[in-house]
């Protein structure tokens, strides 16, 4: 399975999970992007750094996220919710493949279907309101959509309060101390990751 990390800058998160990732995987099936990174700038200085306290290098220069990148990938992991957003935007025939790093090797597949069907029954009922009540000034259209959408929402916000955090802290501009954090907190679910993938390949 080829596996394309993505973070904003391709500087500090996504090389220091494919640096880890490589580490522990076949390393010509891993590669890393930035949405807005620009082409060819090395690792950042931090991220070189804690990896190599981990006897981990990284021969890298920056890329951006590309059509081709993601046909080439088979799992796309971002570092955060807004980076798959972002992603399935700009790509919307690719993002089936798309997930945050966390939400990946955390998140129970009835957990996430379960809360997906929530938030489309939710838009659904939503939609049918707007066209029901088109005749009433916002404030009004506002307090009858809390009101008819009130359990909707509850349900929702219960089921999101049972999920982790899906994002990556970005070290960018921190201490070495922070840079240590987030590689460790890579390293963490890349190790589940690495155990999911053998599960689905045995």
């Amino acid at each position: 399975m080829n596996i394309l990390f993505v973070c904003t800058g391709n500087t500090c998160r996504s090389p220091m999970a494919e640096a880890i990732l490589k580490s522990k995987y076949d390393q010509d099936k891993v590669r890393s992007a930035g949405i807005f990174a620009g082409k060819g700038e090395p690792l950042a200085e931090n991220s070189s750094l804690v990896l190599r306290e981990i006897d981990l290098s990284l021969n890298h220069q920056t890329s951006p996220v590309s059509a081709e990148t993601l046909e080439w990938a088979d799992l796309v992991l971002t570092m955060t919710d807004r980076h798959k957003q972002t992603l399935a935007i700009q790509y919307p025939d690719h993002q089936d493949r798309f997930f945050t790093l966390k939400e990946y090797v955390l998140i129970d597949e009835n957990q996430w279907g379960e809360l997906k069907e929530l938030y489309s029954h939710f838009e659904e009922k939503r939609t049918s309101l707007l066209a029901k009540y088109h005749h009433l000034n916002d404030e009004e259209l506002e307090s009858r959509l809390r009101e008819e959408l009130d359990d909707e929402i509850r349900r929702i916000e219960r089921l999101e309060r049972q999920l982790p955090d899906v994002n990556i802290t970005d070290p960018f501009g921190g201490s070495l101390n922070v840079y240590r954090r987030t590689r460790d907190e890579l390293s963490r679910h890349i190790d589940v990751l690495v155990d999911k993938l053998k599960d689905e390949q045995s």
